[in-house]
């Protein structure tokens, strides 16, 4: 990114320093609506289908914290955000939260004037090539042009990968994720760069998907999570209490078909987690005690969003891989509602 971004970013979230400070829960309720940042149409993650209705992995974070705020998880105005303009539209208050597959990093958590609420998604920086360009491996691509949106970590990350190889590169960066996607299309660069989930997605945009390939390296991590404006803690932990409920409910077998049914668990935890009974953690938070019953039941468990947006059953066929639950040996390990 650079600096003259980075001071238009620092500035706006001065100016709504402010803002964040009256509360967005406040501004959500008064508004009726959740203001959610997303992707300018990314299949599986933020992607308006032909009616216009949004859709996505990111999109459920979206419903589901509506649904635990305002009982309504139809109750949200989706903006589509380019990469290089979604932190200034969090941090000026345009959004009351950022829900695009967006990589958690030092530099946006501490200088960008927002927060990262947790990560709904594990990935990593890949490259896709056309078949026919005869290459198996990222290291054959030397003096290589290569397409990525500009105002994202692929441009740092390829950048690095490319002198500790020392391979040299030319880079085409353009802003809207559509035109890169055209761009690489239409044969003006060699390599089309993203994370491997984007390019999965991105892929099947092009007029013969079956004509690229996706080469075996991941080259950063790259851990995507929903965040809010610095400054409101109280929204930043309904958003990640949000996430961990979701998560939690796919521990415990909580779904969206049978939330009602578990309210009569004898399980403690599930009892946490629903609020049943005299358990009430939604209190804390500035919402009912059902919060999280309601965010289950309108999106399903973190399981069930997974596999319903990007599953090996939908156009992407992702496994579940890291994103599996910490007891099926993957990263998903949600800090516990009690």
């Amino acid at each position: 990114m650079m600096k003259s971004t980075m001071l238009t970013i620092a500035a706006a979230a001065t100016l709504a320093a402010g803002a964040a400070a009256a509360g967005t829960l406040d501004d959500v309720k008064a508004a009726g609506k959740l203001k959610c940042g997303v992707s300018q149409g990314l299949p599986g993650f933020s992607n308006p289908d032909d009616s216009g209705a949004w859709t996505g992995l990111d999109v459920d974070m979206c419903r589901a914290v509506a649904a635990a705020v305002l009982g309504d998880a139809e109750a949200v105005e989706y903006v589509s955000l380019s990469a290089k303009d979604r932190f200034t539209a969090l941090s000026s208050g345009e959004i009351d939260i950022l829900s695009r597959n967006t990589t958690w990093t030092i530099t946006r958590d501490t200088d960008l004037g927002i927060s990262f609420a947790g990560v709904n998604y594990y990935d990593g920086q890949g490259m896709m090539v056309p078949a026919g360009l005869g290459v198996s491996s990222a290291k054959e691509l030397d003096g290589a042009t290569i397409c990525t949106n500009t105002g994202t970590t692929t441009e740092l990350n390829i950048t690095d990968y490319f002198k500790a190889n020392g391979m040299s590169f030319e880079l085409v960066a353009l802003e809207n994720s559509n035109e890169v996607v055209a761009a690489y299309g239409a044969g003006r660069c060699d390599v089309f760069t993203t994370d491997r989930s984007g390019l999965a997605a991105e892929r099947l945009k092009l007029a013969d998907p079956d004509a690229h390939v996706v080469l075996p390296e991941t080259i950063s991590k790259e851990p995507l999570g929903p965040s809010t404006r610095a400054g409101d803690e109280q929204w930043l932990k309904i958003v990640r209490w949000t996430l961990n409920a979701l998560i939690e409910a796919e521990e415990y077998g909580i779904t969206a078909a049978n939330v009602d049914e578990m309210m009569g668990s004898d399980n403690p935890s599930v009892q946490r987690i629903l609020g049943a009974g005299d358990n009430d953690y939604g209190a804390a938070l500035g919402l009912e005690k059902d919060w999280a019953a309601k965010a289950i039941k309108a999106v399903g468990n973190y399981g069930e969003s997974y596999e319903r947006n990007v599953g090996v059953n939908t156009p992407l066929k992702l496994d579940r891989g890291v994103n599996s639950l910490w007891s099926d040996g993957g990263f998903l390990y949600a800090a516990p509602i009690r």
